[in-house]
């Protein structure tokens, strides 16, 4: 028993020796280990600050961009370019009725991102340019030229343009989703006649700001009708292009497009009379990266 008891008054011993080892001065007194808190005490802490970063790791995902392509291909055909430059000495000259100007081909690309569910932002590259030719059915003055009644003419119509842009959703339910933004657009133009020897040519490279806006109504699940456009109006002029398709989603990457679009618009001062409309059927495809 008595041996025992040494044994038992030895392993405290050696117990309150390490609490003491392991104990730390606060204050001027010894705190125990038990009241500092152990590993155990810490994993709260550990699993609170592990949420953290997953929430904050989500949000950062949340921010990334998404992008997506489209290309798009059709055919436009003129319905009226009427010129008259300069615009307050000019004759007014149709290169739709007073010439014959046919349609061809046509093409776009559009890159956009969007880094959330409201915001969306992009560029955009939409060259055009369509040839006329005939005769002058009288005597036409063109910038600093003039051709004779009779002359055989040929004309160039280039409307190119580039633009960037910004989307926000203000609406967005099971069915219908509405965005609005603006739009930059930077006009690279020119018109040119040739003929008799004579070669005129009226450029215009400029900014117009427009407003954008997209329209989707969804009457079934992976179908769209949509409308999307940029338009602007003003004393000095306009520009509307405008888009009407029916969506289909082909795959969980891939949207199919195909409608009609408007481009339309000109503008009429004392340097140029310039109003142009032209008519697309497209087809376009858009992939999600």
């Amino acid at each position: 028993m008595r041996g025992l008891s040494n044994r038992q008054t030895t392993v405290q011993r050696i117990r309150a020796v390490r609490r003491r080892q392991h104990a730390f001065r606060k204050g001027g007194k010894r705190v125990p280990v038990s009241r500092r808190g152990s590993r155990k005490g810490h994993l709260p802490a550990l699993a609170l600050c592990g949420s953290l970063c997953l929430a904050g790791a989500g949000r950062v995902a949340e921010c990334a961009p998404s992008f997506a392509v489209e290309a798009e291909a059709g055919y436009v055909h003129p319905a009226r370019m009427d010129v008259r430059i300069p615009g307050d000495s000019g004759t007014d000259v149709s290169l739709t009725g007073d010439l014959r100007a046919g349609g061809k081909p046509a093409g776009r690309l559009r890159l956009t991102a969007a880094w959330s569910e409201r915001h969306r932002a992009g560029v955009l590259a939409a060259p055009l340019q369509l040839e006329a030719a005939g005769e002058a059915p009288r005597r036409i003055a063109f910038t600093d030229a003039v051709f004779e009644k009779g002359t055989p003419l040929a004309a160039e119509y280039k409307f190119n343009s580039y633009r960037f842009f910004y989307l926000c959703t203000l609406h967005r339910s099971e069915r219908l989703e509405f965005a609005l933004g603006g739009t930059g657009k930077v006009r690279d133009a020119h018109v040119r006649l040739t003929g008799g020897g004579r070669d005129a040519i009226s450029t215009d490279l400029g900014f117009v700001p427009l407003v954008g806006f997209d329209v989707a109504w969804r009457p079934a699940p992976g179908w769209r009708l949509r409308a999307e456009g940029d338009a602007l109006a003003a004393p000095q002029g306009r520009a509307e292009d405008v888009r009407l398709a029916v969506q289909r989603d082909i795959s969980p990457h891939a949207t199919l497009s195909a409608g009609y679009r408007v481009l339309e618009g000109g503008a009429d001062n004392d340097a140029v009379y310039t109003f142009a409309w032209f008519n697309y059927a497209v087809l376009a495809l858009q992939w999600r990266l």
